[in-house]
């Protein structure tokens, strides 16, 4: 577009919507969330620590990086999420598969309740997230769960005790995305209250 005459170029990445699922054990009264490799968050670590690697912009200079990080810097707690890029399901069928894929549990999508959607990523893509809650127990869990090998998925499975939840919400040591923190406290003020004492 022109502004005052000068040529503007905007950023922009098509993609999908996608759905997150906040899931509380009922069983155990925790959270199941998911740890995960995501190499944009790696490519930023070394681009703190490694200024240098990154002006040249060039694959030989990266992969001679001489201290390379370990991996484990590109690694973040997520909720349970996946890409709408199934026209055939509903969004709560999307979000019971990969419920089932991610973690290992079988939900009804009859079980789910809409928290509310938004609109993630607004700086690049703009895409729609819709955020669905699903209560599971010990006994709906059918397998390990980790997502898919084969697409590149290597996804752990982890449980945040319900008394801890809040302290690792705020925890910056600990890298998350957002959806984790604002889950936790919806859940707070909306289920929390309601749970025997």
């Amino acid at each position: 577009f022109l502004q005052n005459g000068t040529k503007k170029f905007w950023d922009f990445m098509r993609t999908h919507d996608s759905v997150s699922i906040l899931i509380y054990n009922t069983s155990r009264q925790c959270f199941i969330v998911v740890k995960q490799f995501r190499p944009a968050v790696y490519m930023c670590e070394v681009e703190r620590h490694h200024p240098q690697v990154l002006q040249n912009q060039d694959e030989e200079s990266f992969s001679r990086l001489e201290d390379p990080l370990p991996a484990v810097v590109g690694v973040t707690y997520e909720l349970c999420a996946g890409i709408v890029d199934k026209p055939d399901l509903s969004l709560e069928e999307i979000a019971c598969g990969e419920i089932l894929e991610e973690c290992g549990y079988r939900v009804a999508a009859t079980d789910l309740r809409r928290i509310t959607s938004y609109r993630s990523g607004v700086g690049v893509t703009g895409s729609r997230q819709t955020l669905f809650y699903a209560e599971v127990t010990d006994q709906m869990r059918t397998s390990e769960g980790g997502g898919q090998p084969e697409e590149g998925e290597l996804i752990e499975v982890v449980e945040i005790p319900l008394e801890d939840s809040m302290k690792f919400a705020y925890d910056e040591s600990l890298p998350k995305t957002m959806g984790v923190i604002f889950s936790f406290m919806w859940f707070q003020n909306n289920i929390a209250p309601k749970l025997p004492k």
